[in-house]
């Protein structure tokens, strides 16, 4: 049965930790929650700052030079811009080029057909883009594909979708991989593009899979990439830096060569395009619109800075090419590292007091963002940056009461055990500093009062019980009263005897002049109370008192159930002794102490020597003396 108490106490070492872990995990569902993560997860990009990207991306942009070299009037511009373009770009070597600019309805008969021609003739190196546009009305979500024109699609030439998915604040921090509609999937023209790399257009679906957990490129033969999912058709985005982290071209120069005039300020620029070593040469040409007049920019993670959606999916190729995936901490190991510490928190904090926990509190929180900060920036993992310190900061907080609520227990229990027993200024100071009430016991010097009533059996033999009893507790009251007055300890009653101690628990000037004053007092007391009971026809009884100062093993000397503050040793002893002499001896106020207590008092009472005795139990003869009276001045 101890066995199982002792197990039961210690229970609360995990369900107190484990109601806080659970209780926890559910607000960590909260979308206010996920809010704070995701500003967190922002945050780590700017303190990891930008990385370097590799040579293998470009971009062609429709910037504002574009806009401004040729003619405001031909935006959106003729579909056989696009088309002279794409020759210039395959001249000047490029790789692969990938479409952020839909073609989505026909124009110019004329045009389109240029564009359609310069499509197919570059089929196997060319990715178009379209779209799954998806719009929500209350419950109701409404679906339609976009992809490019009809001749387009007739050609068969690869296209996929520019979907940009942002979080509920209106952030890019995943890239859309593929889009459902109708039983057919639509992958992104990230994806379309790292397939063409290795694949003939006709075989580009079946070169790309998906499960749960990740989405796969191959080229018939073997996975060449691998996308780890972040939900079921999205990744988390790596990104490399803020917005122009990547080499862009504008889409003027390229276009504006020997046999194409842009403008009355031609220049040819094209000619560097064509030089050894371009930049164009062997590159992946995404080309897409910055313009701020076609809304085509997003908020990212890095310093909130706008983004053109070209450039996103430019991050999503250079993540891929050089395997450099930004994925989530394992769930589970998650789960049990932060379970793990929630119990060793509690564990350290409940026998810690609360100004050591808290500092403890806040390096441990540190360390932990110090560590999701790490994983973010040499191991790209995704550490949850508030989820452990919100952990803490709770079994802090938990703890913190548990340790005010047993502080609160103990001074309720020293306050109802002493009481009714020291002075209440002695137990305000006891309450203040408990540790003055150790459990167990320790040595100390004190002075120790017996008194007792002398012959109180005959006493009790020759009166009614009532009577006795409403005397005896008449006279104790008094007595337990003086004790008090003067910041003694009434240690206990022994039928008629009362044990008293001084300068226990709480330290007090000159315990043993407190021990001789008291007695005093008490001898005067009881004179009073014998004349009040001669008057009123009762009969009065007479008590002896010893005191005596030495080292004595003083604390809680209970058991576990039932606290029992006391003192024990020879010096009690010889306390009980001392009052007993009272019977052998003729002293005026029936009041004897040691040679051990004068030595602290002697300068302040006065007394009168007895005699040297030897008491029971003790081999060297004691000096005892009687005490008449405290000097003046003392």
């Amino acid at each position: 049965m101890r066995v199982l108490f002792r197990w039961a106490r210690r229970l609360h070492y995990i369900a107190v930790p484990l109601l806080v872990f659970i209780v926890a995990q559910i607000v960590f569902l909260a979308p206010l929650w996920e809010h704070i993560e995701l500003k967190a997860y922002d945050n780590l990009f700017t303190l990891s700052g930008s990385r370097p990207v590799s040579d293998d991306i470009i971009i062609v942009e429709i910037d504002q030079s574009t806009y401004e070299s040729i003619e405001a009037a031909n935006y959106p511009y003729p579909r056989n811009y696009h088309a002279h373009l794409l020759h210039n770009l395959f001249a000047a070597g490029a790789r692969l080029v990938v479409f952020d600019i839909q073609f989505d309805v026909e124009r110019d008969p004329r045009q389109d057909a240029e564009l359609m021609r310069a499509c197919a003739q570059y089929r196997d190196r060319i990715v178009l883009a379209g779209k799954v546009e998806i719009s929500r009305t209350g419950s109701h979500t409404m679906m339609r594909q976009v992809p490019p024109m009809k001749p387009l699609l007739w050609s068969k030439i690869p296209w996929g979708i520019v979907n940009i998915r942002t979080d509920p604040d209106g952030f890019v921090r995943r890239y859309t991989l593929f889009q459902r509609y109708k039983e057919e999937t639509f992958y992104s023209i990230g994806v379309k593009a790292l397939a063409l790399l290795h694949n003939p257009p006709d075989d580009l679906d079946a070169a790309i899979n998906h499960d749960r957990r990740q989405l796969t490129v191959s080229d018939g033969d073997s996975i060449l990439y691998r996308v780890p999912k972040n939900s079921f058709n999205t990744t988390l985005i790596r990104y490399f830096g803020p917005a122009r982290t990547f080499h862009r071209v504008p889409y003027y120069q390229v276009i504006d060569d020997i046999s194409f005039d842009i403008s009355d300020f031609d220049l040819d620029a094209y000619e560097q395009f064509i030089l050894p070593d371009s930049v164009v040469d062997g590159k992946i040409v995404l080309i897409g619109s910055t313009l701020e007049e076609d809304h085509d920019y997003f908020s990212t993670p890095f310093y909130n800075e706008l983004m053109p959606g070209v450039e996103i999916h430019a991050n999503f190729l250079e993540m891929a090419l050089h395997d450099d995936w930004l994925v989530r901490f394992p769930w589970l190991w998650l789960l049990a590292l932060e379970l793990v510490l929630v119990v060793g928190a509690y564990a350290l904090f409940t026998r810690l007091r609360p100004s050591y926990t808290v500092i403890i509190t806040v390096v441990m929180a540190l360390l932990w963002a110090g560590l999701a900060w790490w994983m973010f920036g040499a191991r790209s993992r995704i550490l949850p940056v508030f989820e452990a310190p919100l952990l803490l900061v709770v079994i802090y907080i938990v703890t913190l009461i548990a340790h005010y609520m047993r502080t609160f227990r103990e001074k309720k229990q020293i306050r109802s055990a002493f009481q009714q027993y020291m002075a209440p200024e002695l137990v305000n100071e006891l309450l203040k500093s408990p540790e003055h009430l150790q459990y167990g016991g320790q040595q100390k010097k004190l002075t120790v009062l017996f008194s007792d009533i002398r012959s109180f059996t005959t006493y009790t033999e020759s009166h009614e019980a009532t009577e006795t009893v409403a005397q005896l507790r008449e006279y104790l009251t008094a007595m337990v009263d003086i004790i008090i007055k003067h910041r003694g300890i009434l240690d206990k009653f022994v039928g008629d005897e009362v044990m008293a101690l001084f300068g226990a628990p709480i330290p007090i000037d000159n315990h043993a002049l407190a021990a001789c004053r008291t007695a005093l007092d008490m001898r005067k007391r009881l004179t009073e109370m014998q004349q009040q009971w001669r008057d009123e026809g009762r009969e009065g009884f007479e008590i002896g008192i010893g005191l005596n100062t030495a080292m004595v093993t003083v604390g809680n000397l209970g058991s576990e159930q039932i606290f029992d503050y006391t003192a024990i040793g020879d010096g009690i002893n010889l306390g009980a002794r001392l009052e007993a002499l009272n019977k052998e001896y003729e002293t005026k106020n029936k009041i004897i102490i040691s040679e051990f207590t004068l030595e602290h008092v002697k300068d302040d009472v006065e007394v009168r020597y007895l005699d040297e005795v030897k008491v029971k139990g003790k081999n060297l003869a004691v000096k005892i003396y009687e005490l008449i009276d405290i000097k003046d001045g003392a």
